[in-house]
Parts: structure tokens; sequence; C-alpha cells
């Protein structure tokens, strides 16, 4: 095969790549989007519905790694290209837990299907909802443009998911300490509000591969946190939060 063959075959693999790394990262957002929709809505078959949906997001996942482990193989391919591999095989990562995460709301759901939340934890759990949403879909749109200067927006942004965390959190113990009848539906809210921090976590991973895919830097900055509440009650990531 000629040197213009390889290059050919091996864009035609990053191509390839790439574009399923896209489809799996609106799979998960759309994951997401219809678990918060059916926690608002406290919609057990759509939330059945989206727990099922999450096949798609992992069967994609196994299919980039072999990509990956294919094009690494064939072309060892070196500096920018191999870089891009790497950091698509850590996007796919992230974007398998951020769908796990969303599958893990929409069993919440299931639980919580007979029960109404008082109206401002459903306010406050739709705008966090909402938030990182927003955020999942811009990292997207980040990597598919490789917008560098919109990954780090993003990645700053995190900030703002854990401070929308940190404010629901002390609302929801606040309702659990005035009123002891609500501690089970709470202590559900509050792991499904976990869920949604952990998903804005996964969101400055992504940012932070888009970033070094573009400009082959990595951010040396400190991460912005703000999250001071998450350890009080709640179990470390891994321990109930996502599923393989």
């Amino acid at each position: 095969m000629s040197d213009a063959h390889i290059v050919r075959a091996f864009d035609q693999g990053l191509r390839e790549l790439e574009g399923d790394i896209i489809r799996m990262g609106h799979l998960a957002a759309d994951e997401l989007e219809s678990a918060l929709y059916a926690l608002r809505k406290r919609n057990a078959e759509l939330a059945e519905e989206t727990i099922i949906r999450d096949r798609e997001v992992d069967a994609l996942r196994q299919r980039v790694e072999d990509q990956a482990i294919q094009l690494i193989a064939r072309f060892q391919p070196l500096a920018n290209d191999l870089r891009t591999v790497v950091a698509a095989l850590r996007i796919a990562n992230d974007l398998e837990r951020i769908g796990d995460l969303a599958k893990n709301i929409a069993r919440r759901v299931i639980t919580l299907a007979q029960e109404k939340p008082p109206k401002p934890l459903k306010k406050g759990l739709k705008r966090m909802g909402k938030l990182v949403l927003a955020q999942l879909r811009g990292v997207l749109e980040a990597y598919e443009n490789r917008d560098a200067a919109l990954a780090l927006e993003i990645w700053r942004n995190d900030e703002d998911v854990d401070e929308a965390y940190n404010a629901l959190f002390r609302e929801l113990l606040t309702y659990m300490m005035e009123d002891p009848r609500l501690i089970s539906l709470c202590a559900h809210l509050l792991f499904g509000a976990r869920n949604l921090e952990r998903i804005g976590d996964h969101v400055t991973n992504i940012a932070e591969s888009v970033h070094y895919i573009v400009t082959g830097q990595r951010l040396e900055e400190s991460r912005p946190k703000s999250d001071d509440t998450s350890d009080i009650m709640l179990p470390r990531p891994g321990d109930e939060d996502e599923d393989d």
C-alpha cells in the first residue's frame, strides 16, 4: 500500500471514529434529557425506556474502543494523530459514564413515580438539570467544531453546576430535618442531584480532552470546584453512582 493510500485509509478511519463519538455524545445527551423529563413528570414508563436506551451508548463505547485500537495497531499514528485517537478513547469513556448516570436518574424515577416532591425542590432539580444538559451539549459542540475556547469556557463553568448542587443539597437537608416523612423522598432526590453533579465532572473531563486535542496542551489551572457538601452524607463516586 502506498503512502497516499495509507494516509487516506487512516483519515477515513479517524473520521469514522470521530463520527461515532459525536453520535454517542448526542445519544447520551438525549438519554439525560429523557431521564430529567421523566423525573419532572414522574413518568415511570418513560424512565424504563430511557434505561433501555442506554444500551446504545454502551454499544458505541465498545465500537469506539475497537476502532481506536485498530487505528493504533494498523497505522501507529504519531503526534497530533495519536493525541486525537487517545483523546477519543477518553471522551468515549466519559460519555459512557454519563449514560450510566442518566440511567441511574431514570431508576430513581421508577421509585419516585408515586411521590410528589415539594415545588421548590422540583424547581431546583429542573434548574440544575438544564444547566448540566446545556454544558453537555456545549462540550459536544466544542468537540465537533474543534473549539478550544468553548471547551475552556465550559470547563470553567463547572463551578456553576457545583453551586447549584450545593444549594439543592442544603435545601433537601432542611426539608428532611423539618419533616421526617420526607426523608426517603429527599434521599432519592439527593442521589439524583449527585448523579447530575457527577455528570458535570465528566463534562469537564471531556472539555479538557477537547482542549488537549486542539492545542496539544493540558490545562494547568486548578479545576473550578465549589462543592463543599457532597461528602457529608453521600457515598463517594463509584459506591452507588455509576453502573457497568
